[in-house]
């Protein structure tokens, strides 16, 4: 069994979707050979939600880690919440963190719980580096990466976000997928 978490860039262009998947496809069907691909996600807008559909279609099973009790409620927006809900529901693991309220406590603990969940982590990431906000993608990086698990990396070329250009110099990997 390969249990593969992500994490990755909420705020993808719908291109950028796009080319994600297809990148996700190709890394998934590595890993799925023995029929034993467990995926992880917290299913925040964006990368979370395209590699669990990613992961349902190559035949994996769904593992969703929920930030907060009142996430749902608090920060899935009317937009997102049919495919939240489906994916829940097509979930085979369901946890809800014991932490009330969404924001920076709930995302860092629920990313720590990813990264020890975790074989090998993908990563939807442009490589920007961390905010300082914590509970980012290049916090859950650093974290894997400390507690060396694997990290695959998928930025496809021509990828971009909504709310920032790529970063000048940021690596691009060919098919979208970076090694460690």
């Amino acid at each position: 069994m390969t249990t593969i978490a992500v994490t990755g860039h909420h705020d993808l262009t719908v291109g950028t979707s796009v080319l994600v998947r297809a990148a996700l496809d190709g890394l998934l069907l590595r890993h799925a050979g023995d029929g034993e691909l467990v995926g992880v996600s917290c299913l925040a807008r964006g990368a979370d939600c395209v590699f669990a559909e990613a992961v349902l279609a190559a035949g994996g099973r769904l593992a969703v880690v929920i930030p907060s009790r009142d996430y749902r409620r608090a920060r899935v927006r009317p937009d997102h919440a049919a495919v939240f809900d489906r994916l829940v529901e097509a979930a085979e693991d369901v946890v809800v963190l014991p932490i009330e309220t969404a924001g920076r406590q709930a995302y860092e603990a629920a990313n720590s719980v990813l990264v020890e969940r975790a074989d090998r982590l993908v990563a939807v990431w442009d490589g920007t580096a961390p905010t300082g906000g914590g509970g980012g993608t290049a916090d859950t990086v650093r974290e894997a990466r400390a507690a060396g698990v694997p990290v695959d990396v998928v930025w496809p070329d021509g990828a971009a976000r909504t709310r920032r250009e790529r970063p000048e110099g940021a690596a691009d990997g060919g098919a979208g997928i970076r090694p460690p």
